[in-house]
């Protein structure tokens, strides 16, 4: 299991899903480009210590992350169309999480095996990205045995 961040703009966002795939043990793929610059000392202090631990991959594009990484894409979306609890998730699945801004364009929505959404109360928008991978996350390894002892 893995999550993807497509083009993701702000860091505290990549720091706090860095923090999140280490505590599950999970890898992490950045896709660019971000909006931000990201060096040692920004992912430092964004992922705190949790950094070190985290199969990190960056991606220069969609294309070569689509080369590099196997598994069935799963976006999380606001307009999925599959609720996370009716979901069946494999242990080498991708989580993907688009860009906070616009998410992912459709050509990238059509390369994707499933688009889920997490149900929200009615006119709430969207999560943080951060927090929907955690949901997310948490439920596919649930589901897979992939939880952490």
């Amino acid at each position: 299991m893995r999550i993807a961040l497509y083009e993701p703009e702000i860091a505290g966002n990549v720091g706090a899903v860095l923090r999140l795939s280490a505590c599950f043990g999970v890898g992490v793929d950045l896709i660019e480009p971000m909006g931000f610059v990201f060096s040692d000392r920004r992912l430092r202090r964004a992922g705190m210590d949790y950094a070190d631990h985290v199969l990190l991959s960056q991606h220069a594009d969609w294309a070569s992350f689509c080369a590099a990484t196997p598994g069935r894409r799963i976006l999380l979306t606001t307009q999925g169309g599959v609720r996370l609890t009716d979901m069946h998730f494999a242990p080498d699945d991708v989580l993907l999480m688009g860009k906070e801004s616009a998410g992912v364009p459709e050509s990238v929505r059509d390369d994707c095996a499933l688009a889920v959404r997490i149900p929200l109360m009615p006119g709430l928008r969207s999560l943080n990205v951060s927090v929907a991978a955690g949901i997310a996350l948490a439920e596919a390894l649930r589901q897979t045995g992939g939880l952490p002892q």
